[in-house]
């Protein structure tokens, strides 16, 4: 039987994306999101219109679209409740963010530079993405989120990954790190405790196979 709910979140299970930045001072800027789908050799990202990432983006007209895989999760999450914007409004200071300008330090990850673009890659990530943008507008009425589309100038890809002999990404060997409804999984089991899924109150349950 079905029930009628008003759900709070719909994040049904989508890839984790780190995305790199240029600020207005050259420096780097990184967050990550997971409000984002690919089709052909352009990518839709669904962002806070207010937030770092979307000035920067539509400043700087691109960016660095890093995948981590299920096994950067301590770095993601690291990132989780950090942001590049020096005033925070009372709501995200309520949901315990703070301002962090060296978020590569935060997360302890590397920034390395890219081929085509002014932001730089994160060196740990398999999969790394350099985009520019097309086009942006608003998502909602109120203008709180901004739907971006880029396209994929050029893909850095660990040779793991590739199909010997092709251009393919080998899906057996590639591990995603997933965020389905706030909390973080990995090869269909759950990798790690979310830090934003706290700060929004999202309710925890017992991982399968738990005793």
């Amino acid at each position: 039987m079905h029930r009628n709910i008003d759900l709070k979140v719909l994040y049904f299970g989508t890839p984790v994306v780190l995305i790199s930045t240029r600020n207005p001072d050259g420096t780097a800027n990184l967050a990550p999101m997971s409000s984002a789908w690919w089709l052909g050799d352009q990518c839709m990202l669904g962002m806070n219109t207010g937030s770092q990432t979307t000035r920067n983006l539509l400043r700087e007209k691109e960016c660095v679209l890093n995948l981590p895989a299920a096994a950067h999760v301590d770095a993601v999450d690291r990132l989780a409740l950090l942001t590049g914007t020096p005033a925070l409004s009372p709501h995200r200071i309520e949901m315990g963010y703070r301002y962090e300008p060296d978020k590569f330090g935060a997360a302890r990850l590397t920034p390395a530079p890219a081929d085509l673009v002014a932001a730089p890659r994160v060196a740990e990530c398999p999969i790394q993405l350099e985009c520019e943008l097309l086009s942006a507008a608003p998502f909602d009425a109120d203008d709180r989120a901004t739907a971006l589309t880029v396209r994929v100038l050029r893909a850095h890809v660990d040779e793991h990954l590739i199909v010997p002999g092709t251009t393919h990404i080998d899906p057996l060997r590639w591990d995603p790190l997933i965020m389905k409804f706030c909390e973080f999984f990995g090869n269909g089991v759950q990798v790690h405790p979310s830090r934003l899924a706290e700060a929004w109150q999202i309710p925890r349950t017992t991982p399968v196979g738990a005793a």
